[in-house]
């Protein structure tokens, strides 16, 4: 095969349990769609750097289930039969899924029930795929504490993927969420992207170096260097190159398109959040547009139908 078809065949076995049941399997064909999207010079550079990427990012059912088995093994069955499995999440459906998955860890691990369990004095622990800004745990907390007679507590966060930057400013808002409460927040996570400005240049996440000061892109030059998530820096500057661009033009798409949606995904900064950590239950929006804008059922005339979705993403509403 030639190697293009090798690589869209990688990618395809990557990512082939992409929201199994809800939409068509990936097929080669379907990557190839979407990859056709950019300019031709860029497509095999794009789809190389994507194949190294992905088999780090990208996260299966079965790998989801393999990283919380490992969490899960750092306490014992008598802290799970106390703990308080939380389910709190105001907007999506990310914790109420994630929940089940780790019923049937906690079943096969300690033959308990994450419907029945927890007891007075016992931990508290949240849930989740990820946490990106931090917005969504900073909310869901404060409306819990508002409402529970919960005074002393230790509070586990534990998540798939954790974003620093997101880390950071959770810690930064627990005086305001706590509400006077003693709260002991500790976080644990399988994978960390590195996303906070000051190490930019050894960032997990998509940066471009459009966005700095002409001042601070020589300097990012001789110092940055490349995650593991990417092959090399170059590597991970195409990326960032053609999905700036590529998201700039789906944003126009948009006649009165949110503030937050940013060519890199959502996000209250420009040029968005840049995150590539997609799993097998959905895409999450701090993505780049081009990972996941689109929906194919609508017509070239719409927005909607302007771009075709590498991973149609599942809403909100949805």
């Amino acid at each position: 095969m030639t190697e293009r078809r090798n690589l869209l065949t990688s990618i395809t076995n990557t990512i082939k349990d992409y929201r199994a049941g809800e939409i068509a399997e990936p097929t080669p064909d379907h990557v190839d769609r979407w990859i056709s999207q950019f300019d031709g010079n860029v497509q095999i550079p794009m789809l190389r750097e994507l194949d190294h990427v992905f088999k780090l990012t990208y996260i299966s059912r079965d790998k989801a289930l393999q990283l919380f088995r490992k969490i899960a093994g750092n306490f014992s069955c008598d802290f799970w039969r106390k703990a308080h499995i939380l389910n709190i999440q105001r907007n999506g459906r990310s914790q109420f899924e994630i929940r089940n998955l780790f019923r049937q860890i906690l079943r096969d691990q300690c033959g308990y029930d994450i419907d029945y369990q927890g007891s007075a004095g016992g931990d508290f622990v949240y849930l989740d795929d990820a946490i990106f800004t931090g917005d969504r745990v900073i909310e869901d907390f404060s409306y819990w504490l508002q409402n529970q007679a919960v005074e002393n507590a230790t509070l586990y966060i534990m998540v798939i993927a954790l974003h620093e930057g997101g880390r950071y400013w959770i810690e930064q808002n627990e005086k305001r969420f706590k509400l006077g409460k003693q709260i002991d927040v500790r976080f644990w996570r399988s994978i960390s992207f590195e996303n906070r400005r000051t190490w930019r240049d050894q960032s997990g996440i998509l940066v471009p170096t459009d966005i700095l000061r002409p001042e601070e892109i020589g300097v990012r030059n001789l110092n940055q260097r490349a995650s593991h998530f990417f092959s090399s820096v170059n590597g991970r500057q195409l990326l960032e190159r053609e999905f700036l661009r590529a998201g700039t033009t789906i944003r126009g798409f948009a006649s009165n398109p949110s503030q937050r949606l940013k060519p890199l995904g959502y996000s209250p900064f420009d040029p968005g959040f840049g995150s590539m950590f997609v799993t097998y239950r959905n895409c999450p929006n701090n993505c780049p547009l081009a990972l996941w804008y689109g929906d194919p059922k609508f017509s070239s005339n719409h927005p909607f139908g302007r771009w075709y979705p590498l991973f149609p993403r599942k809403t909100y509403d949805q």
